[in-house]
Parts: structure tokens; sequence; C-alpha cells
């Protein structure tokens, strides 16, 4: 569809959405070698924190799935947004790509440097930088974790709800607009995000907004750089919104006779107006594939897992209903995890769904999909995605958020096995494209990274040309993350 070069980049031609994702992942594109006069510049500004290693490179360089590692050229670990304003400065005046690399987590390239550059690490911008318990709000550097934002929160009686399931960094998660198990009640990064401190193509910070809850001054640059994959700037400083601790939480699963009962359970839950904190789906395959891994001995069945969050009155009327809407929907007793060493344990086993999956053929890698539609369409799109599945001979589980009609397809597959990506991609197009005829989106929650460019295009149409305008108009050079959203 885009099958162009450029304007403001190498000609490196378009990526079909039925050619195979290893060839889209093998594409030659171009790199031009690090100017030694760079090289020695960020050296002498950064000391041991500056490395050409080819050990250190490839770690920055290799995906969570089966994406060949794209190194770049070197490393920068910074700690201050100044360091980064210097790293992205000097960048710019050689013409060396910029790459943000986070916790290393994304699962579509989006950090892979296909053109070489710089890789800018912020593990060490680590601090959080305020808290204020009365706003319901805290600023964090960007290489905070998610997991280290909440133990840092917990004497407060306070939380940050977004979920991904990986310990991802909030820069990070910011980049690819995250979401994950909390969002069909919390919402996702794009609505928890208050503002950021970002450092321009040209290496000039600017903070996108102040921290009152609404404003209607000039443009959303805040969102305007939660979901751009660092495409447009760096991402130093978040502003988050906080939510208390609620009274009660409760977490149970319940097995179903058939996937399209336990996704009704969740569509019903929905539309009754049901104010459910979690609602994950989990297919037989998975299940089977999470009691193998995580040593749990669960219903081998299409099962739900569900928290409630609230008052214990509320949570009690939640409950109630929920399970009578699952009770006519072929579902069995939701069987509880009430202590809170047995709830984590139960996400943890969610979480590590993807881990599972691989675990089942050891030695192969792990393609997960990710489409979005609306939650009344979202019973048909799982069951043809369940078919395509159990007529093809490829190893794959079904997962998802299904509360906001948000689920994944782990294929489990050998990239060497020119038949089996076939195949994996022949189910993957399908997918998609169904999803996008639906009114639904491509990406819910990974971003478009290298995997899902052609796609845009179908789902967004003339819409494309704008964004790349905006590309354009930031960052006429395409040094910032380059090869990524659209080529």
């Amino acid at each position: 569809m885009f099958g162009v070069a450029s304007s403001y980049g190498s000609p490196i031609g378009s990526i079909a959405p039925t050619e195979n994702c290893m060839q889209v992942a093998s594409k030659p594109y171009s790199r031009a070698p690090l100017s030694e006069e760079l090289s020695a510049k960020l050296a002498e500004r950064f000391g041991k924190r500056y490395s050409i290693s080819p050990g250190v490179c490839l770690q920055h360089g290799q995906s969570e799935t089966f994406y060949p590692s794209f190194p770049p050229d070197a490393v920068v670990f910074v700690q201050s947004t100044e360091e980064v304003e210097f790293v992205v400065h000097h960048c710019a005046a050689y013409r060396t790509p910029i790459v943000p690399f986070g916790a290393g987590t994304s699962v579509e390239g989006n950090f892979a440097a296909v053109h070489g550059g710089v890789c800018v690490d912020f593990s060490l911008m680590n601090q959080i930088l305020r808290v204020s318990a009365a706003d319901l709000d805290c600023t964090v550097q960007a290489g905070v974790r998610r997991n280290q934002l909440n133990q840092h929160l917990r004497d407060q009686g306070l939380f940050f709800p977004i979920d991904p399931g990986a310990d991802a960094t909030i820069g990070g998660m910011a980049s690819t607009r995250a979401s994950g198990t909390n969002a069909v009640r919390y919402g996702t990064m794009k609505e928890n995000v208050i503002a950021l401190t970002v450092v321009t193509p040209t290496g000039k910070k600017i903070v996108t907004s102040r921290r009152a809850r609404k404003s209607s001054a000039g443009y959303d640059l805040t969102h305007l750089f939660v979901g751009a994959e660092g495409t447009l700037g760096l991402i130093t400083e978040v502003t988050l919104k906080l939510y208390g601790v609620p009274e009660c939480i409760a977490s149970a699963t319940c097995a179903f006779e058939s996937l399209d009962g336990a996704v009704r359970t969740v569509v019903e839950t929905m539309q009754m107006g049901i104010s459910i904190a979690r609602a994950e789906i989990l297919d037989d395959a998975q299940m089977r594939a999470i009691n193998r891994w995580s040593k749990t001995d669960l219903a081998e069945r299409d099962t739900l897992f569900l928290e409630f969050h609230g008052t214990e009155r509320g949570v009690g009327e939640q409950v109630e209903l929920v399970s009578a809407i699952a009770r006519e929907n072929g579902g069995g007793d939701l069987q509880w995890a009430s202590a809170p060493e047995d709830r984590t344990r139960l996400w943890k086993a969610r979480h590590d769904a993807l881990y599972a999956s691989v675990g089942l053929r050891p030695g192969a890698r792990g393609w997960a999909t990710d489409v979005c539609v609306p939650i009344s369409r979202l019973v048909e799109c799982i069951a043809l995605t369940k078919q395509d599945i159990a007529r093809s001979e490829v190893t794959a589980t079904i997962l998802g958020h299904v509360g906001d009609g948000n689920f994944h397809v782990i294929f489990v597959v050998d990239p060497a096995s020119a038949k089996e990506m076939e195949e994996a991609t022949r189910i993957n197009d399908a997918l998609v494209k169904r999803a996008i005829d639906m009114d639904g989106t491509c990406t819910g929650e990974h971003g478009i990274g290298l995997g899902k460019q052609e796609w845009l295009g179908l789902e967004l149409g003339d819409a494309v040309e704008l964004m790349r305008d905006v590309k354009r108009a930031l960052d006429p050079h395409c040094l910032m993350n380059p090869g990524k959203i659209f080529q």
C-alpha cells in the first residue's frame, strides 16, 4: 500500500500484510557507520556509561518475540533529562539515528535499531521525583518500572493501576500507549498520563502540560507523544494519575463449557454496567500451558480470570451478579483466591502466559498478536479465530483483556520453518483484517513497531499521511526511532 520511498528516509520498501513476518524482520535496512567524532564526544561525556561493546549492543537489539536482533552501534546509559538533551543534540548534528530503550519488553520490534545509531537506555533514570497524595498524582523519570512505583506508593494507600503484565518502564508504557489487565476499569496510559517532559529531535526540552486534570490550552501535545513509540521525541519524565487502594479486592477464576460462553459473560457484564476491575479470558490451550509452566492445577477449560475492586458490600454485589451471568452462559462456580499471596500467584500465572505458551515447544519462539474490537463483536471475532487455529497445524493459544475487547493469539513457532511461519502469518492476517472489518484496530496495546505498518494504512487510510506530515515537521531527518510505525 505504501510501496514508495519515504520522503525523509531511505527507500526501504513496504511491508505487505501477507508477507512472512520473518521476511519483514530481515529486510535489508540501511545502516551508516557511526561517526568516530560523535563516538568520541559521547565517550568523553559519559565515560563507562557509553558502550560500543558488541555484547551490550546485541542485548539492546533483542526482542521478546521472534524478531532477529537489530543491535544499535552504541548504547548510552543516561541519568537525567539534561544528558538526554546532550545525546540528542549531538546525534542530530551528525544525522545519527536515536533509539530509546526501557526494559526491552515490547513485542512488535518497537526498539529494534533497524538503521543502527545510538540507543538511549533509560534504566538509570529511575527516580520517583514527586508524589502528591492529596492530588492523586506523581511525577517519575521515564526509567521507573511499574512494580517499583507501586512498591513506593504502597505505604501511602495509593497505586498506579496500568498493568501490561511485564515489569515495563513508565516511559516505555507511555510510548506504546500500554494498557493491560486493569484497563477495563482504570483505562489505558492514554487516560492516565497528565503531562510529559520530552526532548525533541532538535535536542530541546519541552513540558507538554501542567498538572491540572483538564486543560483547553492549545494543542494536546501530551497525547501526541503518548503512543508515538519514540518517533517524535524522547520521553524523560511522566506525570501520572494515581488511585486509592480499594477497601476490598477479590480475585477468582471461572471455567466454562465453551469459549463463547466465557466471552459472552464478560460482554453481558459490561453491557449491564457492572464495574469489574479485571476480566481476562484464557482458552483451554492456554490453561494447559499455564498449569505446566506455573505448576497450578486449574481446570483446563476456557476460563475467565476476574477481579473485583470496591467496598465489601459493592464487591459482594458485583460477585453475585457476575456469578449469575456466568451460570447462564455455562460457567461453573467461581474459584476464589482470597489471600493476597494467592491473588499474586494467580495473576503471576496469567502474566506468564507468553512464557507458558512458548514452554509447550522447547526451542520455539512466541509471536504474540494484538487486536481490539467493539465488545459487541468480540464473541464472533474470537470464535472465528479459534476455528482458524483448529483447522491449522500451528500451536497457538488465545488470551485477552476481554473487558475492553482486546485479545491476543500467541503462536508458538519455529522461525526457521517457512511452512510454520506462512501458516501463522495467514491466520494472523485473517485475524487483523477481521478486526479492522469489525471497526476495530490492528493493535490495542502493543503498538505498530515493525510488524503492523501496512495494517495501519488499511485501518486509518489517508489519516496515515497526516501522521507522516507530523513526523516530517518534527523530525525532518527521521532520526527518532526510524523505521517504526511507517517507513
